[in-house]
C-alpha cells in the first residue's frame, strides 16, 4: 500500500488523540502543523517535549514539518494576511530566521522535509513576479543545502504559485538539490488547473510529497470541499498513476471538508476514501 499520513490537526489539536485515530487505520507517519493549539514553529520547549513523548508512545515518525514559510507579502513591508492556520504573522524579513528554526525542528523530529510557500497572491503572476520569487527563495535553498534538509514548495492557490505547472516551473528554475515539490491537487483545482492529468504531469518530475483534499466546482470559480473521492478531482486516475509510477513518498490527508460534528468526523470518511483509492 502507498504510504499514508494525516496532518494531525485535521483530526484533533490533541496530538495523542489524533495519533490514536490514525493508528486505527494502520498509519505510522504523522505530519505536524498545529499541536495543542499551537503552530509547531511557535511551540515552546515544554510543548515540543510533549510532542516527542506522544510520538514515541504511539510509535510514529514525522515525514514533514508543515511551516508557514514564505506565506507572507513578497514586497516585505506588508504584514502577512491570509490563512496561516494559527501561525504568527511574519514579514519577508522574518523568513530566514524562521527557516533556521524550522530546520532545527526537522532535525529534532528526524523529518526529511520542510513545507514552504510562494508568497500571498496580490495580482496576476507575471514574469517579473516570478523573477522576484526566485530571487527571494534562492537564499533559502542555499541554507537548506548547507543544513542537509529538503524544502517542499507547495502549490497553493492563495499564493502566486497555485498550479502544478507554475510550481514545477519554479522548482526547475531554482534547480537546487534541496528543493522539491509538494503536490496538492485540491489547491490546483482552486487555482483553475485540471489537477489530473494536467497538473500532475507537470508536477510529477519534482514531487516528493502529496497533500490530499477533494472538492466540487461551483459557479463563479468557487469550490465546495467534500469527502475525498466524492469531488471533481480524478483521484482514481491520480492514485493509479502514483502506483504505476512507483511513487514512494507520503500521501497526507489535509481534509478541508467540514462535517457538522467537527474535525475528526470530517477526517475519518476522508481517510477511508483515501484507503479505498489505494486499494
Amino acid at each position: 500500500m502507498l504510504r499514508l499520513s494525516v496532518i494531525t490537526d485535521e483530526i484533533a489539536q490533541d496530538l495523542s488523540h489524533a495519533l490514536a485515530v490514525m493508528r486505527e487505520y494502520g498509519l505510522t507517519e504523522a505530519e505536524l502543523r498545529n499541536v495543542y493549539g499551537k503552530y509547531i514553529v511557535d511551540a515552546d520547549e515544554e510543548l515540543l517535549v510533549r510532542v516527542e513523548q506522544d510520538l514515541a508512545a504511539a510509535g510514529f515518525t514525522v515525514p514533514c514539518i508543515d511551516t508557514p514559510l514564505y506565506k507572507c507579502a513578497l514586497g516585505g513591508a506588508e504584514e502577512a494576511t491570509g490563512a496561516t492556520h494559527n501561525a504568527q504573522e511574519r514579514t519577508l524579513a522574518d523568513q530566514l530566521p524562521l527557516l533556521e528554526k524550522s530546520i532545527a525542528l526537522a532535525k529534532r523530529f528526524n523529518a526529511p522535509y520542510i513545507r514552504i510557500f510562494a508568497f500571498w497572491k496580490r495580482g496576476p503572476l507575471t514574469p517579473q513576479i516570478e523573477d522576484q520569487i526566485a530571487e527571494a527563495l534562492a537564499p533559502a535553498c542555499k541554507v537548506a543545502e548547507a543544513a542537509g534538509v529538503t524544502l517542499l514548495l507547495e502549490n497553493e492557490h492563495a499564493c502566486y504559485l497555485g498550479t502544478g505547472a507554475e510550481t514545477a516551473r519554479m522548482v526547475a528554475r531554482l534547480n537546487s538539490p534541496a528543493l522539491k515539490m509538494l503536490w496538492d491537487p485540491g489547491n490546483a483545482l482552486c487555482a483553475g488547473e485540471l489537477p489530473f492529468p494536467d497538473g500532475w504531469e507537470a508536477a510529477k518530475p519534482y514531487t516528493a510529497h502529496i497533500h490530499i483534499k477533494d472538492a466540487k466546482q461551483l459557479e463563479g470559480n468557487q469550490q465546495q470541499w467534500v469527502v475525498v473521492g466524492e469531488g471533481d478531482i480524478n483521484y482514481t486516475g491520480q492514485f493509479e498513476a502514483l502506483k504505476t509510477s512507483g511513487y514512494s513518498g507520503v500521501i497526507a490527508l489535509e481534509t478541508h471538508y467540514k462535517h457538522p460534528d467537527g474535525p475528526e468526523a470530517s477526517s475519518r470518511p476522508c481517510l477511508e476514501g483515501m484507503i479505498k483509492l489505494c486499494r
